[in-house]
């Protein structure tokens, strides 16, 4: 049986918030958490409820674990966070595991080999956008995929970038990069070989390689490339 369920392990805000985004776009999720006075089905009626410990293996056998597409280990403690993640990838070999990072010092420690595919660290995700907001031409690394060396970065184009007026198919982009999508004037705009870009467009990417971003940092015209990790 295909995959389906998206399991959030952590009831809290951020666990509810995730969860309500999904189910209110058709997604099948579930819900587990250990305190009582945070389950809460009538706040969330499209979403299935368990009380139970996340970091115990029983729980997650008894949550149907080896059904879920996705783990998203939402909770307020890192330790609770990579036990999860670590249960789900291993014993259920679940496709996608994102975790939480509460404090950026542990953030050091949801990689793989905790079984984290994506670590999502809302300190370090705050400080690129005000980067981001305020440094027109530099390239801001807003997110580093953790199974491989693969990055979404974000370059606002400054007026005299060399790519400016020029389509994307004339444009030689590094073979290990890919242009996500062009923001511009509140719009997303998909890219295609046709599409051109403008002053003050914000351009998201994904480069596979540390190299590839650096290569990317100067075909755009940036002032300034992230350090490579």
């Amino acid at each position: 049986m295909a995959r389906r369920v998206v399991t959030i392990a952590g009831a809290g805000k951020v666990g509810r918030s995730i969860a309500a985004e999904l189910a209110d776009n058709g997604t099948e999720v579930l819900l587990i958490e250990r305190d009582a006075a945070k389950i809460r089905p009538e706040a969330l009626p499209r979403a299935r409820w368990l009380q139970a410990d996340a970091c115990e293996l029983s729980s997650l056998e008894l949550a149907g674990l080896e059904n879920c597409a996705v783990m998203v280990a939402a909770t307020g403690d890192d330790k609770v966070n990579l036990v999860v993640s670590l249960l789900a990838k291993t014993e259920f070999g679940v496709p996608r595991v994102v975790a939480r990072v509460n404090h950026p010092k542990n953030e050091w420690l949801f990689t793989d080999s905790w079984g984290v595919d994506v670590a999502v660290s809302a300190p370090r995700m705050l400080t690129a956008l005000v980067e981001e907001a305020v440094s027109v031409g530099d390239l801001v690394r807003l997110m580093k995929f953790r199974q491989s060396d693969a990055s979404l970065v974000e370059l606002t184009l400054p007026a005299d970038s060399p790519v400016i007026g020029r389509s994307l198919r004339d444009i030689a982009l590094p073979g290990d990069c890919a242009l996500v999508v062009i923001l511009r004037g509140g719009q997303a705009v998909v890219p295609s070989p046709d599409s051109t870009l403008e002053p003050g467009d914000e351009v998201l990417a994904v480069a596979v390689t540390p190299d590839a971003e650096t290569e990317l940092a100067v075909i755009l015209g940036a002032s300034s490339a992230p350090a490579a990790p």
